[in-house]
C-alpha cells in the first residue's frame, strides 16, 4: 500500500482567489484609511443622512449641509469674537482727538474756568461739553428740568415746557450729542455755534404760555 505523503500543499491560486473577493478581505478592518479631516466630516455626515433618509439623499446633500455647518461655526466665531472683542471689527480712526471723557456731572465745576482753560488748549470738544453741562445747571436751577446723572440728553428735551425754548434747546443737544459722540475733530466755529445757541436761551423768555 502506497504510503501518502504527510505535507500539506497550498493552493496559492485558490488563496488569492478568495482575498479578492470583499467577504474575505478581513485586512480592511485592522488598516486605517488614509482619510482627510474633510473626507471623515462628510463621512460622518453621510452616514447620518444615510439613517435618517436613505443613502441617495445622503449622496446627493451630505455636501450642502457639510456647506452649511461650516458657515454656521464661522458665523458663531465671528459673533463671540465681536462680542468679546469688538475692537477688532472697528475701521481704526485717522486722528483720535485728545478727549477725556469725565463724569457729567453739573454740581462742583466752576464752568467758566473750565471752559476758558478747554479753549486756550483748542479742545473745542470739551469745551462744548462743558457749556451743555453748564446749560443743564442753568435749566435745574431754573426749575426747569429734573436733573438726575441717570438722565438722557433727549429725556431733558422732553422737560421744557415752553415750545420756543424746546426748539432751541433740542438744537442746542443735537449738537452736543454729535460733538461728544462722533469721531471727528471739533474746530472752534461748531464751538461758537453751540456758544450762540447758549447764549439765546439764556436771554429769556421762559414765561409759562
Amino acid at each position: 500500500m502506497e504510503q501518502m505523503a504527510d505535507t500539506l500543499i497550498c493552493d496559492v491560486g485558490r488563496i488569492k482567489m478568495w482575498q479578492s473577493l470583499p467577504a474575505y478581505d478581513y485586512n480592511r478592518d485592522l488598516v486605517t484609511p488614509d482619510l482627510n479631516l474633510f473626507q471623515l466630516l462628510i463621512g460622518w455626515i453621510k452616514d447620518f443622512l444615510g439613517g435618517l433618509f436613505g443613502d441617495a439623499v445622503a449622496s446627493k446633500y451630505s455636501l450642502i449641509v457639510f456647506a452649511a455647518l461650516l458657515l454656521i461655526v464661522f458665523a458663531l466665531l465671528a459673533w463671540y469674537l465681536y462680542r468679546r472683542h469688538s475692537d477688532l471689527f472697528v475701521r481704526p480712526s485717522k486722528k483720535v482727538t485728545s478727549y477725556t471723557e469725565g463724569v457729567d456731572t453739573i454740581y462742583g465745576v466752576n464752568f467758566e474756568a473750565e471752559i476758558e482753560a478747554a479753549l486756550l488748549k483748542n479742545d473745542f470738544k470739551e469745551a462744548i461739553r462743558l457749556c451743555y453741562l453748564q446749560m443743564l445747571k442753568h435749566l435745574a436751577d431754573e426749575g426747569r428740568i429734573n436733573w438726575q446723572l441717570y438722565k438722557t440728553p433727549t429725556e431733558y428735551i422732553y422737560e421744557i415746557k415752553k415750545e420756543e425754548q424746546r426748539f432751541l434747546f433740542r438744537k442746542f443737544t443735537n449738537r452736543f450729542l454729535r460733538v461728544r459722540y462722533g469721531n471727528f475733530e471739533v474746530t472752534e466755529s461748531q464751538y461758537r455755534e453751540v456758544e450762540v445757541l447758549q447764549q439765546e436761551m439764556l436771554k429769556g423768555g421762559w414765561d409759562e404760555e
